[in-house]
């Protein structure tokens, strides 16, 4: 297993003093709210007034937020209060023949000129596309090594061959391609338990932090899975619908907060809700 901390010792100091910017210095963790699903499904529930979302995450002690490059250029119409800020790179809408093929819509030259601490890619492992975005993701990660730009890699089994986005045999395997092709740290599904996740953490050699997925039905069974999530050493959590969908998205963002770099119970953290 390998904590952000052990990670960021081996880096560059480039990419050492961007990543401090987005990992919470005492427990050495991250809670980032990824709010680029204007791209892939629009102006969602949550995301219509990204100002008042960015704000509403940043009030809530989040790390850091990730978006696409148009957010932060808006300005003062998009992004909202100081936050750490990953740029995501790549994207599809979910009105494309195929939705699963991310291509390259912004560089890491753009997301340092706009001051990002660290950049995003996405990657769907099996897609029909595969090839072409684990190509994107080997160069852009040559790149983000020379610029000193820490890079994220969002890699999920997906495509006709994967029976199960959750199985702890196809997650292993994705987090593990991220890691040989030159992530930083990967973002990938939770596999549904402790034991299983560890499996992954196990044969990882760069930071696991988990997604949120879907809009869960209760924010127990959020605040469960980030608990045991951080039990089985995920170096952190990046949720979305959950939270900027949330009635009150800054209570939900720091009662997350409290459970990945405080270690509070999702029992307790529920009580914060309440």
């Amino acid at each position: 297993m390998t904590s952000m901390g052990e990670r960021m010792e081996r880096m560059g100091i480039g990419k050492r003093i961007r990543t401090e910017r987005i990992v919470d210095r005492n427990s050495g963790r991250s809670v980032i709210v990824p709010m680029d699903h204007g791209v892939s499904s629009g102006p969602i529930y949550g995301l219509t007034d990204m100002r008042v979302a960015v704000n509403a995450i940043a009030d809530g002690g989040a790390n850091a937020v990730l978006v696409h490059k148009g957010i932060v250029i808006a300005g003062h119409r998009g992004y909202g209060k100081d936050i750490g800020l990953i740029i995501h790179l790549s994207a599809s809408t979910s009105l494309a023949p195929d939705p699963l093929n991310k291509v390259i819509v912004a560089t890491v030259e753009e997301a340092m000129r706009l001051g990002a601490d660290a950049v995003s890619m996405h990657v769907n492992v099996g897609a029909e596309s595969e090839a072409e975005m684990l190509e994107d993701l080997g160069e852009t990660a040559m790149v983000c090594e020379e610029w000193g730009m820490p890079l994220l890699a969002m890699m999920y089994p997906r495509g006709e061959k994967v029976e199960s986005e959750h199985a702890v045999e196809m997650v292993k395997h994705v987090a593990r391609v991220g890691a040989e092709l030159g992530a930083d740290v990967i973002k990938t599904n939770y596999t549904g338990d402790p034991d299983t996740f560890k499996d992954v953490i196990r044969s990882c050699p760069v930071p696991v932090i988990i997604a949120g997925g879907p809009k869960a039905n209760t924010d127990a069974e959020v605040l469960k899975m980030v608990e045991d999530a951080v039990a089985a050493g995920a170096a952190g959590v990046s949720i979305g619908r959950n939270v900027f969908q949330h009635p009150n998205p800054a209570d939900m963002t720091r009662a997350i907060c409290k459970v990945v770099h405080e270690g509070i119970s999702a029992k307790e953290a529920m009580e914060m809700l309440k």
